[in-house]
């Protein structure tokens, strides 16, 4: 009986001493607050709320200090007493205070996260800066995606870095313009909640164009506060912004924000740019579900000055602001429709489904060379197409113990169908004559793909190795060929990846990856010369994060690629040509530092070495690669009160062809702002190019003749960057 007597009260003491702590936390307004760590400061153990502000944290005793973080909150901590508690955090700002490294952080999104909520983002062409590293350039006027530069890629529009909203891809297959086009002017800067950046091929989730990384743009579910803005600038320039709020529940959430934009731009010949956007999101989260719908619309239209030669400038013929044919732009839009539902199927397991529907108008004119190939009516280009872009995918995720170790198991299923009618390229004159069709035909492509990941949490090691599978039918119906039927080409490729991290401690984390991705190419060309082998792209990144000091993070990676095919983009044939493989390796230092609450400041530092692989040395220069990017900044901010920043960007010098006889000009740019914030009340200046430096936005190594000229030139050809550039704004919050 004696024995019988010990072993009860034995098990007792296990399992008072070894329980799960559960709860649930809340922001002030009794609003769920997901994702906010929550761990152990004895048994290291951790776990994280749900999107219904619920956790489990195993391994918890009586007496155990208990400690709940996220960016935004103030730090809480507990001992722990009972069990189905409720914890009540209070938002306040974004502090590296908050930072907590575990296993399973994602160490490239937590720096953007920073970023964006010390600084957020001002306009939509400013958003992919966020991601260290990473510039833009734009040059066929504001209405046209921008051109992407990072890890040594000129990535044009998109092809080699996979951009989402909330899920829903942004990257256009097989484009009228350019393959991945991504275009992000659809998203209003007010309403984005934070940046979701991972580099490299490691994203399991994501497949084509994910080479260099992917950016998931994560909008708000809920505004802080309904508001009306005004700004006004040089150049025309007028943008009005009103975000509204119309349902504010506990649970329960929407909202519609809507976004005017008018400017001529600081070109000679007016843009006389204009856009409207809407954005709208309505939320509802019960216990054990969530539900998420979207809705976005948007249209533009611009006049463009486009690329002009460096002898045109030279000689007198125009200024930097002037043009060669200034009967460039073009007009676009785009709707989106999404539904995200999240379901909890148990404690230990998760549903996740995403619909969505685009769609999708392009329309743009250009000449990139003049009267190179039409002496008499000159080389103008149509580019023009219409699509409809339907999407699923539905992800599994379930948490369960092996031995030791804790495992989290994801699987998924899904499928993205784009449509694209009349895809054309055409030769015109003046806008209003087609001279000929170059191409002309409807895009039909489908991508059905799968993929499973397991996460292995080993103390403190976590190994997360997976793969993904793609399936591709590129179909296309060439009008202008003597068979007008419809042809296609079926692609697979499996993509395996492998994720390992160390975290010793909160304060560092290591980590070493390796990984395949992918690009595929125009259906166009996949069906007349590629077939069906897709180029792949073999990475890895070694590095670490460091939270030296409470304040202070520093971030380091080592990373290489080798590429099987580069894509170029050759305007006036409408195509997008293989190029050769290649090879890149560089290194990247990150650093954020908050000596007190309200000063903030960052720096990115990146190096490529980028070349050819098969291509003689000296020939083998990989063109418009950056290889040495420096990006910085120092921001001031209370709740109330004065605020003030100042950012700068420094792009080296770079090859614009593979022998490096053309050189692409770097440039060093500094911009200001500052306000100030009464209750209500917003005042705010911006000042972009505060030096008012000359530099070319964009460059090109191309050939072309101008009007008169007997001989062709190849040289460069740029877009002038923007001047010194002041606006004004005033916001009203109510």
């Amino acid at each position: 009986m004696r024995k019988i007597t010990s072993l009860i009260l034995l098990l007792s003491c296990s399992f008072s001493f070894a329980q799960v702590l559960k709860g649930k936390v809340l922001d002030t307004n009794n609003v769920p607050v997901d994702y906010m760590l929550v761990y152990n400061t004895g048994t290291k153990a951790h776990a994280h709320t749900n999107f219904g502000g619920s956790f489990e944290l195993e391994n918890t005793r009586v007496g155990d200090t208990i400690v709940f973080t996220k960016l935004g909150y103030d730090k809480k901590k507990i001992v722990y007493k009972k069990n189905n508690i409720t914890i009540l955090v209070a938002n306040t700002t974004v502090a590296l205070e908050q930072v907590v490294l575990f296993n399973g952080v994602n160490t490239s999104s937590l720096l953007t996260e920073v970023d964006v909520q010390k600084n957020p983002v001002k306009s939509s062409q400013e958003l992919l800066t966020k991601v260290p590293g990473l510039i833009i350039g734009q040059h066929a006027g504001g209405g046209k995606a921008e051109q992407i530069f990072y890890r040594g890629f000129d990535i044009d529009h998109g092809t080699d870095l996979q951009v989402n909203v909330d899920g829903v891809p942004v990257n256009m297959v097989s484009h009228a313009h350019g393959q991945g086009y991504a275009d992000l002017h659809f998203v209003i800067p007010e309403t984005i909640d934070k940046l979701d950046f991972k580099a490299g091929t490691y994203d399991y989730s994501q497949g084509n164009f994910a080479t260099t990384g992917t950016v998931n743009v994560i909008s708000k579910e809920t505004l802080k506060n309904n508001s009306i803005q005004l700004e006004v600038g040089q150049f025309n320039t007028q943008r009005l912004v009103f975000l509204n709020s119309f349902l504010k529940k506990a649970n329960e959430h929407a909202y519609i924000a809507t976004e005017y934009i008018n400017s001529d731009g600081p070109f000679e010949s007016p843009q006389n740019f204009k856009r409207i956007n809407i954005n709208s999101k309505y939320s509802k989260t019960t216990e054990d579900s969530k539900i998420v719908f979207s809705f976005s619309h948007f249209v533009s239209n611009w006049n463009a000055s486009g690329q002009i030669p460096e002898r045109a400038v030279a000689d007198g013929t125009i200024s930097r602001f002037g043009s060669i044919d200034d009967t460039e732009g073009g007009e676009t839009s785009r709707t989106n429709v999404s539904l995200n539902i999240i379901k909890n199927k148990n404690d230990e397991s998760r549903f996740k489904h995403l619909l969505y529907y685009t769609n999708y108008n392009f329309d743009l004119y250009s000449n990139f060379t003049f009267f190179l190939n039409n002496p008499v009516d000159g080389d103008q280009i149509h580019q023009k197409e219409s699509r409809n872009l339907f999407g699923y995918q539905s992800d599994y995720q379930e948490k369960f113990d092996l031995g030791t170790s804790e495992v989290v198991l994801n699987a998924g299923i899904g499928v993205r169908a784009d449509r694209a009618d009349k895809v054309e390229l055409s030769s015109t004159k003046n806008k209003s004559e087609i001279l000929e069709r170059i191409q002309y035909g409807d895009v039909n492509e489908t991508n059905f793909f799968s993929y499973i990941s397991a996460n292995f949490e080993i103390g403190k090691w976590n190994l997360t190795p997976s793969v993904r599978l793609d399936r591709f039918n590129f179909g296309y119906q060439d009008f202008l060929g003597t068979d007008n039927k419809l042809k296609e080409q079926n692609a697979l490729v499996v993509s395996p990846k492998l994720s390992v991290t160390y975290t010793p401690n909160n304060l560092f984390q290591t980590y070493a990856k390796v990984g395949q991705g992918f690009h595929t190419n125009d259906s166009r060309l996949v069906l007349s010369s590629l077939g069906n082998d897709i180029p792949k792209a073999y990475t890895t990144d070694v590095g670490f994060l460091w939270k030296a000091v409470p304040d202070l993070l520093v971030g380091f990676t080592a990373w290489g690629m080798l590429s099987e095919q580069e894509f170029v983009y050759v305007g006036d044939a409408g195509v997008v040509e293989p190029n050769g493989a290649s090879i890149r390796k560089g290194v990247s230092l990150s650093t954020r530092y908050q000596p007190v609450n309200s000063l903030f400041v960052n720096l990115d530092a990146n190096y490529t070495h980028a070349r050819f692989r098969d291509e003689p040395n000296g020939q083998d220069y990989v063109p418009l690669a950056p290889d040495f990017t420096l990006k910085g900044g120092v921001n001031y901010k209370k709740e109330s009160g004065f605020y003030g920043g100042i950012d700068f960007l420094h792009l080296k010098n770079r090859p614009a062809n593979e022998d490096n006889s053309i050189v692409a000009k770097g440039y060093t740019l500094t911009n200001l702002n500052v306000g100030y914030e009464w209750d209500k009340i917003i005042l705010g200046v911006q000042i972009q190019n505060l030096f008012d430096v000359a530099w070319n936005e964009t460059q090109f190594a191309t050939e072309s003749r101008l009007a008169g000229e007997v001989n062709s030139v190849e040289e460069i050809h740029f877009t002038p960057g923007t001047p010194f550039f002041l606006k004004t704004s005033i916001r009203y919050k109510f």
